[in-house]
């Protein structure tokens, strides 16, 4: 590998520069909203400088992956997450598998209240949706801010796939909005995933 220059690890979403300073190259994209260049993976961070005969006189900045790295949340990839804190219009959730492939590093999400069901988005309840612990199937929407992907459960298929009670049993779906502890018969709510997707 060609010597680079001094090269640093960086982790997805961090800044790399403004976009008025630096081009975007692989492994890197481009915020529209800010004009921000970020990491879009975990690796080192080189700079590439314009070629000789560039007009565009910005140097680009690329992330290569390091091999050690499990699989990445990417926008429109199904994830397997664990909430970790509910609150009033979102909850957090830690990443734990990215399709069948668990992932190597820590990857946190965020399920924000209009992207928790397709329908009535207004009268949405977080608490009513998850609970801490909860398994999760969710749609990767974006790579949002602070380092969070933005998920999503708001097709059938996604929601709460595994709940553990107050008693400490698996809870079992019994509708779309409820689960039930087997040992208490206690019916909790929760954004079900339709089971077999």
């Amino acid at each position: 590998m060609p010597e680079r220059g001094e090269e640093t690890l960086v982790t997805p979403g961090e800044v790399l520069g403004k976009l008025s300073e630096l081009k975007a190259g692989k492994g890197a994209y481009v915020s529209p909203h800010d004009k921000t260049v970020y990491a879009a993976l975990t690796g080192f961070r080189s700079i590439v400088p314009p070629p000789v005969d560039s007009d565009d006189l910005r140097p680009t900045v690329e992330v290569e992956g390091h091999k050690a790295h499990g699989p990445v949340p990417e926008p429109g990839a199904i994830v397997i997450a664990r909430v970790t804190k509910v609150m009033a219009k979102m909850a957090s959730a830690d990443i734990m598998c990215v399709g069948p492939k668990s992932v190597k590093e820590k990857f946190t999400g965020i399920i924000r209240q209009q992207d928790v069901r397709a329908t009535e988005i207004d009268k949405v309840d977080m608490h009513a949706s998850f609970r801490p612990g909860d398994i999760v199937r969710a749609l990767v929407l974006s790579l949002g801010d602070a380092r969070a992907y933005h998920l999503s459960t708001a097709r059938n298929e996604l929601g709460v796939v595994s709940a553990g009670s107050a008693a400490g049993a698996t809870m079992v779906p019994i509708s779309w909005t409820e689960m039930q502890c087997p040992v208490t018969g206690l019916v909790e709510l929760r954004k079900v995933a339709k089971a077999g997707a």
